[in-house]
């Protein structure tokens, strides 16, 4: 049991469990729906609506897959991390909300809030030391500062 009095000194690697085994889930999630092409990219689109943007569904169709597929890459690697986490935030945000105006209920929304939230904590938390995002970025060596602890 000495992983439970390790003091998080592991966290670093849970970090890298969590980004690959998330992000692998989201690219094989959106994949579908990046091959689906313009005819489910149109109705994926089509819930913005529910935001009041109801111009090209297709854009937002295909953006709503890339951000899936690429974003779930992006966490894999740990690049680009943040900008990576605040997209798929916004399309889980969206997907919550399309769920829960289709009256759904909570089994209906609850996959895609619960990766709301996980995104958003994502955000705060960072990628860890097993990311490129770590590597290329850990100090801003004009002021001697860490991002990425």
């Amino acid at each position: 049991m000495a992983i439970l009095r390790a003091g998080y000194k592991t966290k670093n690697f849970g970090l890298l469990l969590l980004r690959v085994g998330i992000g692998v889930m989201f690219i094989l999630h959106g994949w579908p729906k990046m091959a689906g092409g313009m005819a489910r990219w149109e109705a994926i689109g089509q819930n913005m609506q529910l935001l009041g943007i109801d111009f090209m569904p297709v854009f937002w169709g295909l953006m709503a897959a890339v951000a899936e597929v690429v974003g779930g890459g992006l966490l894999v690697l740990g690049f680009l991390f943040r900008p990576a986490c605040a997209l798929l935030l916004i399309t889980m945000l969206v997907a919550t909300l399309r769920h829960v105006a289709g009256g759904d209920g909570f089994g209906g929304y609850s996959h895609s809030l619960e990766a709301a939230i996980l995104f958003a904590s994502l955000l705060f938390i960072g990628p860890g030391k097993y990311s490129v995002d770590y590597k290329f970025f850990q100090k801003d060596k004009s002021r001697g500062r860490r991002y990425y602890a």
